[in-house]
C-alpha cells in the first residue's frame, strides 16, 4: 500500500470481514474471491491517499464506500493521519444490524 493515512481495523470490522469471506467461500469461486480481495485492497489504497473521497453516510463523520454492490465499508478519519475501519457490512443483511 502506498504511503498516506494509516489504516486500522476495529475488531468488529475484522469479524465482519472474516464472516463475509467465510460465507462467500462456500458459493464463490477462487477467482471471484480474488477479485473481491483486489477491489478491497484498491479501495483501501484510495482511502489511504484521500480519506475524503467517499461520501459521508447517514451517520455524521462516518464515510461509506460500496464494494462490488454486495458490501459496504464504513470508516472515519482519526487524529494522527489514521483511518479507522468501523464495519465491513454485507448489504444483503437488514441495515438495522449494522454496528457503527
Amino acid at each position: 500500500m502506498k504511503s498516506g493515512y494509516k489504516i486500522e481495523w476495529t475488531d468488529n470490522a475484522l469479524d465482519e470481514l472474516k464472516a463475509t469471506f467465510k460465507y462467500l467461500e462456500e458459493s464463490w469461486t477462487e477467482r471471484e474471491l480474488s477479485r473481491l480481495s483486489n477491489e478491497l485492497e484498491r479501495i483501501l489504497n484510495l482511502i489511504s491517499i484521500n480519506p475524503g473521497l467517499f461520501p459521508i453516510s447517514e451517520k455524521q463523520n462516518i464515510r461509506r464506500v460500496v464494494i462490488k454492490k454486495l458490501n459496504s465499508l464504513y470508516y472515519r478519519e482519526m487524529p494522527g493521519s489514521r483511518i479507522e475501519i468501523l464495519s465491513f457490512f454485507a448489504n444483503r443483511q437488514d441495515p438495522d444490524k449494522r454496528k457503527i
